[in-house]
C-alpha cells in the first residue's frame, strides 16, 4: 500500500508539471494621431487604460513620430519596467505618391517575457505592415525556441469599390511576403483593417485556406459588421458623436480594428489563443450602445466602468481590442526592476516649486535625474549632489505631467505634477 501511494504522489507531481502554462495579454489599439492630435494632456487617459490591462505585447497605430513612442514607453515603464519597445521607422510605402503619411506602427512588450529577435518592413501600395519576430523568454530557448511573428497595420479608410481594392492590394502584398515564412509559423496580425463586412475581398483573401499561412477570426464573428447592432460585442468605433476631439464622430456602429492569428495557434500547445479571450476593451455589449458614445450611461455595464470608458472617450476614438495567448513553456525567473526602494518622491507628487527625491544609493548608483515631458522631450536635468535626499527646483516648468528618472539606468521613472 505504501508502494502504491508512493506511485500515485509521483503521477499528479508529474501531471502538474505538463500541464502548467503561461499566459500572455495582447492589446492592440488606434491611438489616434498621437501626440499630435491635441490635446498632450491626453496621456494621462492612455495611463489609465494601460495601468488597467496591463498588456504583455502593446501593438499600436497612428504613431506620429519617436517623441509619442518615448512617452507611451515611459507610461508603460511606470508600473513595469520590463517594457521595451521596438525601433522606431517611419512609414515608407507612400513614398510614390507624396510621402504625406504621418501614421506609423509600433509594438511594445515584456522583455522578461519576450525577446525581439529582427523587425522588418512590408512595403505595400499604400501603408506599412511592421513584422517583428519575438521569441519567447523560456528556459529551453536554446534548444527549442518559439517564435511568435507579430505583424501590425493600418489598410486604407473608407468604404466605396476603390478604397476595397486598396485594402485588397495591401493584403495581397503582405500575402505574398507570407510566402517567405514557414507554413507552421505562429503568426499574429494586429490592426485598424477598416473593413465593414466579411465579404470584403481583403477579409477573404487573409482567410483564404489555400495560402501559405491562413488567418482565422479568433472571435468568430464573421459577418456584415457595418451598421449592424447584432455585432455590436465586437464594435471598436466610434467612440463619439460629438466633434472637437478629433477622429470619427459617427457614434458605436463598426468593427474595424482586429487581432487575428494563423489557424494553427488556435490549438498549438508551444503557443495557442486562449479560448473566449477575445474582448473589445471598454465594449460592455450594452444593445442601447448603438450609435451611441462610449462613455454615455447607454454602454454602461458591469465589465467596463465609467472611469475607464471617460478615458477612452477622451483618448481616442477607436476602442482597443485584447485576447490572451498561452503557452506550455517555462519562462526563465528573470526578477522585474521597480522603483519601489530605490528611489521614490518624498510626500506629494502634486508640488508646485520643489520635488524631493530620495535615492538608495546602496542599490541604485546615480549621478543624475532627468526630466521628461508628457512629449517624451527632456526638459531637465539635476546633479545628485546628496547622497540621500535630492531636491529638484521645479517652479520654472509649465504646469503639467512631467517624469523624472535616473540618467543611464533601467528603471521605471516616476510621476509627478507640476501645478
Amino acid at each position: 500500500m505504501v508502494k502504491k501511494y508512493k506511485i500515485a504522489l509521483l503521477l499528479v507531481c508529474t501531471c502538474f508539471s505538463v500541464f502548467s502554462q503561461e499566459t500572455f495579454k495582447t492589446m492592440f489599439y488606434n491611438v489616434l494621431n498621437f501626440p499630435i492630435q491635441i490635446p498632450a494632456s491626453r496621456i494621462q487617459q492612455l495611463d489609465i487604460i494601460l495601468n488597467d490591462y496591463q498588456p504583455d505585447l502593446f501593438m499600436i497605430c497612428e504613431l506620429n513620430n519617436e517623441d509619442g513612442a518615448n512617452t507611451i514607453l515611459q507610461s508603460l515603464q511606470s508600473f513595469n519596467a520590463n517594457y521595451q519597445r521596438a525601433a522606431f521607422v517611419n512609414n515608407t510605402s507612400d513614398d510614390g505618391i507624396g510621402n504625406q503619411n504621418e501614421l506609423q506602427q509600433m509594438l511594445y512588450y515584456d522583455s522578461s517575457k519576450f525577446i525581439l529577435e529582427s523587425q522588418n518592413e512590408v512595403t505595400t501600395t499604400y501603408r506599412d505592415f511592421n513584422h517583428y519576430k519575438l521569441k519567447l523568454n523560456s528556459i529551453d530557448q536554446a534548444t527549442n525556441p518559439v517564435i511568435l511573428d507579430v505583424f501590425v497595420t493600418h489598410l486604407k479608410s473608407s468604404d466605396g469599390t476603390v478604397n476595397q481594392n486598396l485594402r485588397l492590394a495591401m493584403v495581397q502584398e503582405f500575402v505574398t511576403y507570407l510566402n517567405t515564412l514557414p507554413s507552421n509559423s505562429n503568426v499574429v496580425l494586429a490592426g485598424d483593417l477598416n473593413l465593414y463586412r466579411s465579404t470584403e475581398p481583403a477579409f477573404q483573401e487573409l482567410i483564404d485556406v489555400t495560402n501559405n499561412i491562413t488567418f482565422v477570426d479568433p472571435a468568430n464573428r464573421i459577418g456584415n459588421w457595418h451598421n449592424d447592432s447584432s455585432f455590436l460585442d465586437v464594435y471598436t468605433q466610434s467612440t463619439r458623436t460629438q466633434s472637437g476631439l478629433g477622429g470619427a464622430t459617427g457614434g458605436f456602429d463598426d468593427r474595424f480594428d482586429f487581432i487575428m492569428t494563423s489557424d494553427n495557434m488556435i490549438s498549438n500547445p508551444n503557443i495557442s489563443y486562449v479560448s473566449n479571450s477575445y474582448k473589445v476593451y471598454g465594449n460592455n455589449n450594452n444593445p442601447n450602445c448603438y450609435n451611441s458614445e462610449i462613455n454615455s450611461n447607454d454602454c454602461s455595464g458591469v465589465d467596463y466602468s465609467q472611469s475607464i470608458r471617460d478615458a477612452l472617450y477622451l483618448f481616442s476614438d477607436h476602442l482597443p481590442v485584447t485576447l490572451e495567448l498561452q503557452t506550455n513553456e517555462t519562462l526563465l525567473n528573470t526578477n522585474k526592476v521597480t522603483t519601489k526602494d530605490l528611489y521614490t518622491i518624498k510626500g506629494s507628487n502634486i508640488v508646485s516649486t520643489e520635488l524631493r527625491i530620495f535615492i538608495d544609493h546602496a542599490i541604485l548608483e546615480v549621478d543624475e535625474l532627468e526630466i521628461y515631458n508628457v512629449l517624451g522631450k527632456k526638459v531637465a536635468s539635476f546633479k545628485v549632489l546628496d547622497r540621500n535626499l535630492t531636491t529638484l527646483n521645479v517652479s520654472y516648468l509649465a504646469n503639467g505631467m512631467y517624469f523624472v528618472v535616473p540618467k543611464h539606468t533601467n528603471v521605471a521613472p516616476l510621476k509627478f505634477i507640476k501645478k
